[in-house]
């Protein structure tokens, strides 16, 4: 493709023509933000441009940064080029990048799911040429349950659990799919209580959302609180100390990765629950054929695989190599808290 509107190369997705990154992985002057999940939002730019909603997010995570919040679909033109960003459902704040330059659009998902969560904005299509869109879950096999059934089977081993006299321990990653947990859990069963790196995002996010109340876990805190009783943490705080006093316990893990046989075995948890805040293959598809775009750039997750379908519908479809790992990768997620797990453990 000669002189694209976006190009990828070692910092990030570049629009030349304004000088712009979208999610870059490298320090750059301007960067657009997609959402708040560390593989897309780094430290070290010059500007920062994303969703308000984002903006708490990132500079909990990144520090004194310079950033501005935009609306959803407001616009804003740098050397002719014509941004604008549209709710990507992914997680708060998550935004695609709508960008247009002499009547070509091109649009930037980040990482997106179709499904109304209730606690993000709603993923809207967004007409375009071009599509950028990952593949975190681009083979047949993952197909997504309706979130209520989820949710209800999660609340109904929560309460056999506590019958049992037992603990429950649901991991989550920090920053989305903890929060979207909390939404949903029934407080009449018990009392909720969170690792420390899950209340810190979670009390960034409690002036955008009505969630049940929590109890944050410290060094104080009495053994003999846990039984019967839900305890939120990251995927990092599986295997260490800090669950021993929560004897006896019994873990569970939400994650599309629990789609697979083994997984939940592989991670040495008692039960899988599968929940994503991505997209699974149906919705990949029908969000592609949504926007009308007959070009398709394929990122991270399984890009080859999902390209090669495409291309075998009609599509002009290829991938691209970034550096985004994606939120339900543990590696990812483990460097993401790292500090914050330092501080609760």
């Amino acid at each position: 493709m000669k002189n694209p509107l976006l190009a990828f190369n070692d910092k990030g997705i570049y629009c030349a023509q304004a000088d712009v990154y979208l999610d870059p992985w490298k320090p750059v002057n301007n960067a657009i933000i997609t959402h708040g999940h560390a593989d897309h939002s780094r430290w070290g730019h010059k500007q920062y441009i994303t969703h308000h909603m984002n903006v708490p997010i990132i500079k909990h995570r990144l520090g004194n940064i310079i950033v501005t919040g935009k609306e959803w679909g407001e616009t804003f033109t740098i050397n002719g080029v014509t941004f604008s960003l549209h709710p990507a459902g992914h997680i708060i704040g998550s935004s695609q990048v709508r960008v247009e330059y002499k009547g070509e659009v091109w649009v930037f998902t980040g990482d997106y799911k179709t499904e109304d969560d209730g606690i993000s904005t709603a993923y809207e299509v967004v007409k375009c040429h071009t599509f950028i869109t990952e593949n975190t879950f681009g083979l047949p096999a993952f197909k997504w349950l309706p979130q209520v059934e989820v949710m209800n089977d999660i609340n109904n081993w929560w309460a056999q659990n506590k019958a049992e006299g037992k603990t429950s321990i649901l991991f989550g990653y920090t920053l989305g799919k903890a929060q979207r947990l909390l939404k949903y859990l029934d407080p009449n069963i018990g009392q909720i209580y969170t690792h420390g790196a899950v209340e810190n995002m979670t009390e960034v996010l409690r002036s955008m959302v009505d969630f049940p109340p929590t109890i944050r876990i410290t060094k104080e805190t009495k053994k003999e609180v846990f039984p019967g009783s839900m305890v939120l943490a990251p995927p990092s705080a599986h295997g260490t100390v800090w669950i021993r006093k929560m004897t006896p316990y019994v873990t569970g893990s939400a994650s599309g990765w629990m789609a697979f046989r083994g997984a939940r075995r592989r991670r040495a948890i008692d039960k899988g629950f599968v929940l994503s805040d991505h997209c699974d293959w149906q919705g990949l598809l029908e969000s592609i054929q949504a926007t009308g775009a007959e070009k398709i750039i394929c990122t991270h997750g399984y890009s080859d695989i999902f390209s090669t379908y495409l291309r075998e519908k009609g599509y002009d479809a290829r991938t691209e190599h970034t550096q985004y790992e994606g939120d339900e990768n543990e590696i990812a997620e483990a460097k993401d808290d790292e500090t914050e797990n330092k501080e609760a453990l």
